[in-house]
């Protein structure tokens, strides 16, 4: 058999190759490293220019909230709508005004201070006092009972009785001149035709003349107070408060407040035209 022998290696110019030496070594990774370069270059200005865009987009819808669209894929924070937004109420630190709008009022002539001007001034507890407290005045009145309605007080034997009208005499002893009371002017005093007064004494009402002391002037004085009965009054003592006139037996007398159906109309009394 043949013995094979091994082809022995050949150098480049032995098989026809030959290096390039028409350019200088690395030519290519150097061209490699350039386009590299030049893609960056021009993806960081892309992405630049993308931002400016982004930037001025989020800025136009800062300054006009109507406009700001959303991106996809991005959150808007453009600032909501300042119509859609609830106001405070009026007033002082967004709390409710205290003071009331005169335009909620009724107008009349077309006009809210029209309103103001038809409306009286009036204190207040004037139409309470009014009704409940009779002004005194310098009147001749007689003083009928409301239970009683056909009897009225009338002087007899130096006492203040609740009896039925009479004669011409009987008449003018149940006629009083109602005056200012003495102890206080706000109350009642009663005078009789030939100048004395009625007055309380032992609790028992009497007429009886001015001696012209405290005392008496405090036992000739009465203040109306409001009673239970439409028209009437009851009258208290100025210096026994909480004791009201009341007719017991007929007989007027003052007697401690009761909360009963029968001491509320035994002490309520109508001041009426007098009957002399």
């Amino acid at each position: 058999m043949p013995e094979t022998t091994p082809e022995p290696s050949r150098e480049p110019w032995e098989n026809g190759w030959a290096p390039d030496t028409s350019r200088a070594p690395g030519t290519r990774r150097l061209w490699l490293a350039g386009g590299l370069a030049i893609a960056t270059v021009i993806t960081c200005v892309m992405a630049m220019a993308v931002m400016d865009t982004g930037a001025d987009r989020d800025t136009k819808a800062s300054q006009d909230p109507s406009s700001a669209q959303t991106v996809p894929g991005l959150i808007s924070f453009a600032s909501p709508s300042v119509k859609n937004a609830t106001a405070p109420p009026s007033g002082k630190s967004g709390m409710s005004s205290t003071h009331p709008s005169t335009s909620a009022e009724p107008q009349e002539n077309g006009s809210p201070s029209a309103a103001h001007s038809a409306k009286p001034s009036k204190s207040p507890g004037s139409h309470a006092s009014s009704s409940s407290k009779p002004k005194p005045s310098a009147t001749w009145r007689s003083v009928e009972s409301v239970n009683y309605p056909d009897r009225y007080w009338h002087v007899s034997g130096g006492y203040v009785k609740l009896d039925p009208l009479g004669g011409s005499e009987s008449r003018q002893d149940s006629t009083f001149k109602v005056v200012k009371g003495l102890a206080d002017g706000s109350c009642y005093s009663f005078a009789t035709h030939d100048g004395t007064y009625l007055r309380h004494r032992n609790f028992l009402l009497r007429d009886e003349p001015n001696d012209g002391s405290a005392l008496f002037r405090q036992d000739a004085t009465f203040c109306p107070r409001a009673s239970a009965y439409s028209g009437a009054v009851m009258l208290e003592s100025v210096n026994y408060p909480g004791r009201f006139l009341r007719h017991q037996n007929f007989q007027l007398r003052l007697d401690p407040f009761q909360n009963s159906s029968l001491y509320l109309a035994d002490s309520a009394f109508r001041l009426v035209g007098g009957v002399a």
